[in-house]
Parts: C-alpha cells; structure tokens; sequence
C-alpha cells in the first residue's frame, strides 16, 4: 500500500475514533453511562453496532478515554488561557472564566463526566484522577498565591473542592440565553473568593 493511502487511512481512523469520544462524551452526559449503550454511539457516528469495539474494547474502556480526552482539552486551554499572566488574582479570573467556557461551552463535557468515573474499575479511576489533579494543580498553585499574599484567608484543599462544586453547578441551571452571561458568572465567582 503505497505510504499516502496510508497516512490517509490513518487519518480517517482517527477521525473516526475522534468522532466516537465526541458522541459518547454527548450522550453520556445527556443520557448517563448505565443508560447508554454502544448501538447508540454507534448510531450517532453512523456506525455499525458492533464497529466501536475496532477503537475501544469495552464501553468502559471508552467512558475512561472520553474522559480523559475531555480533560485534557480542558487543560490545554487552561494553559493557553493563562500564559504569561503573572497576577495571580487575574489568573484566577481567568481560569475561572475558562473552566466555565470548558464546560458550558462547545464540546468539552469532562466536568459532567467525572460523576460517571463510579462506572470504571479502580485502575481507570486512579487514571482519571491523575489526570484531574494536573487539571487542579494549576487552580491550586494560584490559590496559594492569593491565600499568601492575603487576598484569601485559606488556601486549604477544601476551597478549591468547594469552587469546583460551585462552577460545575452551573451545568445544571446556566442557560446560554439566560440574565446572565459567562463572563458576568466568572466574575461573580471570582469576587466572592476575593472579596
């Protein structure tokens, strides 16, 4: 097989395989994972039934890559977002900011998902929360920034598990065409941490 087919059939695996994460991240989320089944992630990519078993053995399997992907998408616009923002108080506003787009905006589901890990074995979830703790770093190095130079009272593990509680919220009330904007959220957030 001459190497341009070859390249381009691997790309189209790993379209496809883009495409499968994609709609098992979205019907996940919409339906949860004990109620969704591969027919229809199969169906929503226009597969047949047995066709996600090619990319993935098992449907566990898929959840925890499906996770894992979303989380690092997640953490790549973090970092992006952040670059060369040196103030730790518009860090955090700014990785506010972000995880609320992350999560309520486009196709990152990865913050809906991590409820679903109960439905891994304990190496997938040890997997997925590795990869959550790089995720947290990031939030909790500045955090400790702000808790030093006093403009929070504690920095403590806790905190930033309550934050997290508070924006992955938003997923259940936040509506795109509501009195309130992400950035009018994000802002809130970051003022009642700081104020």
């Amino acid at each position: 097989m001459p190497a341009g087919r070859k390249r381009h059939g691997a790309a189209l695996e790993a379209n496809r395989r883009d495409d499968l994460l994609r709609a098992a991240a979205r019907l996940f989320v919409e339906k949860g994972f004990a109620a969704t089944t591969t027919r229809d992630i199969a169906e929503a990519v226009g597969m047949r039934s047995g066709s996600p078993f090619y990319h993935f053995r098992s449907k566990q399997e898929l959840l925890k890559a499906t996770m894992i992907a979303g989380l690092e998408t997640g953490y790549q616009r973090l970092q992006a977002a952040i670059d060369g923002i040196g103030n730790p108080e518009q860090r955090l506003r700014v990785i506010i900011r972000t995880h609320l787009g992350n999560l309520l905006e486009g196709d990152c589901h990865a913050p809906m998902l991590l409820y679903e890990s109960r439905s891994l074995d304990a190496a997938g979830r040890a997997e997925i929360a590795a990869v959550t703790d790089r995720y947290q770093q990031v939030w909790q190095a500045t955090l400790d920034e702000l808790a030093t130079s006093g403009r929070l009272r504690s920095s403590a593990r806790p905190l930033r598990l309550f934050l997290f509680g508070m924006l992955n919220w938003g997923s259940q009330w936040y509506r795109p065409d509501g009195e309130l904007s992400l950035d009018e959220i994000a802002e809130a957030a970051a003022d009642l941490l700081l104020s």
